[in-house]
């Protein structure tokens, strides 16, 4: 009975400590998500005509007396997620790697480094190159007897929720490298399912765009070329899993 007791204490005592790392995580992160909010507000300002420097011919209003600000605060908020997100996902890491095996370690640090830089180049690609197409597109239904009047809340929400969709479906390699890693799936599986994927492609780029051909194209046509570099890149983690299952029946 004692020994139990000790036993039980010592659990315990773990889970007290895990809780205390974990408000220490939340604390550090939450001070640094504020300051970079507090200081990315400052900079809305430059962030509002950057944006607005993409659609050099539409004249912006705003239709509501708090609209502006409003949205210079998710400006300033989702700002200071990007500019503390490296920070607040090293306090993740810190948190959770302790319970994870050397491997395990190696394939998740490696999967948020390249998933960092796939997310990145979904943004930049779809502010550079798919967000001219698609405003160049839908201005080109106005006509001399309409006036637009686009309310900038509007097309802050547009040009977020497209960089986001974009920066998001660059994922869809290291998701696939990571479900083949774990052998979750195999890559046998995701070639025989390719056309029931393409068919949700198309699914999820209707629900993601706003409803018109031309962007939902836009969007399922990288998201298909995305789904087949993972299988490239999966394919090369399952032959090198077959290649460590070898050597390891060998030994």
């Amino acid at each position: 009975m004692r020994k139990k007791k000790e036993k039980d204490d010592a659990k315990s005592l773990t889970l007290v400590e895990h809780l205390a790392e974990l408000r220490k995580r939340l604390i550090y992160s939450s001070v640094v998500l504020l300051v970079s909010i507090f200081v990315s507000y400052n900079y809305s300002d430059s962030i509002v005509k950057y944006i607005v420097d993409i659609a050099p011919n539409i004249n912006f209003v705003f239709i509501a007396p708090a609209e502006l600000l409003l949205s210079y605060v998710k400006i300033a908020v989702i700002s200071g997620f990007v500019v503390s997100a490296p920070f607040l996902i090293l306090q993740i890491w810190i948190f959770v790697s302790p319970g994870l095996q050397k491997k395990e370690k190696r394939t998740i640090a490696v999967s948020l480094f390249v998933g960092g830089l796939f997310f990145i180049a979904g943004v930049v690609f779809a502010f550079l190159v798919i967000l001219p197409i698609m405003l160049q597109f839908f201005m080109g239904f106005r006509i001399e007897e309409i006036e637009e009047m686009i309310s900038f809340s509007n097309y802050l929400g547009f040009v977020i929720n497209t960089l986001l969709s974009f920066g998001i479906i660059f994922e869809l390699p290291i998701i696939m490298v990571i479900l083949t890693r774990f052998r979750i799936i195999s890559v046998s599986f995701i070639k025989k399912n390719r056309k029931y994927t393409i068919l949700i492609i198309l699914v999820i780029a209707a629900i993601l765009t706003p409803p018109d051909v031309i962007t939902q194209i836009l969007l399922a046509i990288p998201m298909i070329l995305l789904y087949e570099v993972g299988i490239l890149f999966a394919s090369l983690v399952e032959r090198t899993n077959r290649k460590k299952k070898a050597e390891k029946e060998i030994l």
